[in-house]
């Protein structure tokens, strides 16, 4: 390797990037990969009633196809920092691990696929064979997610980028490295359920109408299954997250009780059509009795689905030549920046083991970081191999 993910890793985790702080992350970047002969550029998006947001767009090549690897620099706060045996923001490397907040999520996939690019730069005369190679890096997928990657994409579009396919660097992995592509994301909706009452004395009910009954069979005929699932993606599910009646007073029926829900759905439903769903199976529970409303929560978090083809075929294959094992095309998991890229291009989530991303003691195995630079780095060959 002439680029060291390892150390790219380390001095990125030492970047203070807490959400929406660069953090000095991006400014590295960018002296990295001026330094290579990329085509840097720095843009701040902002929105009010939102903090600045700094992103990084880089290029090499102007020709198709355009592969962009894609991902985040900023990281969620690490809590209490003496509950750690390694600072958050050293990169300490210790037991053939690298410690600190983003070694997983996903500072250390960004150290990856950028050393592979490098690499495969210097292997090539310091340009790509043809085509280009590109990357999209953000600070605010941990955050609110409106001044990062769905702008940045926007921006690049309106100067004529174009992109024919996506690596996104997030955490896939479950078990072992190689065990696991994200080929698509369930879609994620929110609401509050409002069900308003008469407020009365708890010693004559008759003279008050509680919410709270109504509410309860509300919450049970709504979180009845969605439907079955469909080929790609598993049973569509709504959970509540809390219920609040705001009351203190133990003698005092409310006038009001709420309820909010999360829903986790599929390529079986568009965000209206779940909405319509939603508001039909309550209308036949209410029966008339409870008065009801519900409050609906904006979201940029759609269902998608990269299909099996021959771009996911090359990053299988990559994946089989350097680990052994073929990964399975999962869509399970949270949203990610990947809903904003498939607008543009086809998109693939492929990174690290994720199992401590967000916890105390981040960490990720120093051979997974040089293990992921090498199928990166297989990726690139291949993609430049075969798409001419």
């Amino acid at each position: 390797m002439t680029a060291d993910p390892v150390a790219i890793a380390r001095d990125l985790i030492r970047c203070r990037s807490i959400t929406p702080q660069e953090g000095g992350a991006l400014g590295y970047l960018q002296g990295v990969l001026a330094q290579a002969g990329f085509a840097v550029h720095r843009a701040t998006f902002a929105e009010p009633g939102t903090i600045p947001v700094e992103n990084l767009y880089a290029r090499i090549g102007s020709e198709k196809p355009n592969l962009m690897f894609a991902g985040h620099t900023d990281v969620v706060p690490p809590g209490d920092e003496a509950n750690w045996h390694h600072p958050p923001f050293g990169g300490e490397l210790a037991d053939d691990k690298i410690y600190g907040r983003g070694a997983v999520d996903m500072k250390g996939g960004i150290a990856c696929f950028v050393a592979a690019a490098l690499d495969y730069l210097a292997a090539n005369g310091g340009r790509p064979k043809h085509g280009s190679i590109s990357l999209l890096i953000t600070g605010d997928e941990e955050g609110v997610a409106v001044n990062g990657t769905i702008k940045l994409l926007q921006w690049a579009a309106e100067r004529g980028e174009t992109f024919d396919h996506c690596i996104l660097g997030e955490p896939s992995n479950v078990e072992t490295l190689g065990d696991t592509i994200k080929a698509g994301r369930r879609g994620s909706l929110s609401g509050t359920l409002v069900v308003t009452g008469r407020q009365g004395h708890v010693a004559y009910p008759h003279r008050a109408d509680n919410p709270i009954r109504g509410l309860v069979t509300l919450i049970a005929a709504l979180q009845a299954p969605l439907d079955d699932g469909s080929e790609h993606f598993d049973p569509s599910h709504l959970e509540f997250t809390s219920v609040d009646v705001g009351n203190e007073t133990v003698n005092l029926i409310p006038g009001q009780a709420r309820a909010r829900f999360n829903i986790r759905y599929n390529d079986c439903h568009s965000p209206i059509a779940l909405k319509t769903l939603i508001e039909r199976r309550a209308q036949t529970a209410a029966a008339g009795r409870a008065h009801y409303a519900f409050e609906w929560q904006p979201s940029n978090a759609e269902v998608f689905l990269t299909k099996p083809g021959p771009f996911t075929d090359l990053a299988t294959a990559a994946i089989d030549e350097v680990t052994g094992r073929k990964p399975k095309l999962s869509t399970s998991g949270g949203t990610s920046d990947a809903r904003f890229i498939k607008d543009f291009c086809p998109v693939l989530e492929f990174g690290l083991v994720g199992q401590t991303m967000h916890q105390v003691d981040e960490c990720a195995p120093v051979a997974d970081l040089r293990a992921l630079t090498a199928i990166y780095r297989r990726i690139i060959e291949k993609y430049f191999a075969t798409t001419r």
